[in-house]
């Protein structure tokens, strides 16, 4: 079939732990601004209201954070992260999809296969998730509750 439309997760935590000591030493400092209108037009949209730049800017966010409950470091990246804040835009966009790359191998993916009545639970802090293509003509019913982590990461130390 055309798919089944798993959603993927990627450790974010195994991530980080597998990268080099000079790998971490690198990205440990490093700000990533994220930004919704440079992610949607990577896949064709480009149509938004005069208004949603202003109620939607980029933000910044460190790219390792350190989970607060568990105080372990991850990679905090997403579809949405643009560039390395004072880096050159090219360098900074091949390092975070040199970053994502590694962060979805294999090694460090969970590809849930749906069922009738599953539930799945993760936490964004320190998980990456996407869902896969799936056939449209069989209906589904998805329904998220997402709770807001206060603070910005960029007051976390790293």
């Amino acid at each position: 079939p055309f798919g089944a439309g798993e959603t993927e997760f990627a450790d974010m935590r195994a991530a980080y732990d597998a990268l080099s000591d000079a790998q971490k030493a690198l990205v440990d400092p490093l700000v990533a601004e994220h930004d919704i209108f440079w992610s949607r037009a990577q896949i064709g949209f480009t149509e938004f209201s005069a208004g949603d730049r202003e109620r939607y800017p980029p933000s910044r966010q460190r790219l390792v954070r350190r989970h607060p409950g568990s105080g372990r470091k991850c990679l905090y990246l997403s579809a949405h992260a643009s560039q390395i804040v004072g880096w050159p835009v090219a360098d900074g966009r091949l390092l975070l999809h040199d970053l994502a790359e590694h962060a979805t191998r294999p090694e460090f993916v969970y590809s849930h296969k749906w069922r009738k009545g599953d539930l799945v639970i993760w936490d964004n802090r320190d998980t990456m998730h996407r869902g896969r293509p799936h056939d449209e003509s069989h209906p589904r019913d998805l329904r998220r509750a997402t709770t807001l982590d206060v603070g910005s990461t960029l007051d976390e130390a790293a």
